[in-house]
């Protein structure tokens, strides 16, 4: 059997690799939000070239609909890697709680306060 101090150490390790899977898959959905911003100015710029006004930052209601646009559609394209990601988050979770129910760790070891 292991020792409290080896429990807790492995519990460390698995909520230290939920939170990097947590933040790998916030990284790709700023990813996509930032592409999906930049395809939106970069039509604007196209379609608005005729009037060469390089102050007009005003986002219309058509812009918004662009940007949802292409957001779906990057969504669409990068959705087995958004999943895995998903499916991964979950499966960490669910073994964290395992542990902690097998091992009656209820909650975070909080650090003692001076």
């Amino acid at each position: 059997m292991r020792s409290y101090s080896e429990q807790r150490a492995r519990l460390a390790r698995m909520e230290a690799a939920r939170a990097e899977t947590a933040h790998h898959l916030a990284i790709v959905e700023r990813q996509i939000e930032a592409r999906a911003e930049r395809l939106t100015v970069t039509s604007q710029a196209k379609s608005r070239q005729c009037r060469h006004r390089r102050s007009n930052s005003i986002w219309t209601r058509t812009d918004e609909r662009i940007y949802q646009e292409n957001l779906a559609a990057i969504h669409f394209e990068r959705r087995g890697e958004l999943d895995a990601l998903a499916r991964k988050l979950a499966r960490q979770a669910g073994a964290i709680a395992a542990f902690r129910v097998r091992h009656r760790i209820n909650e975070p070891e909080r650090e003692a306060v001076s």
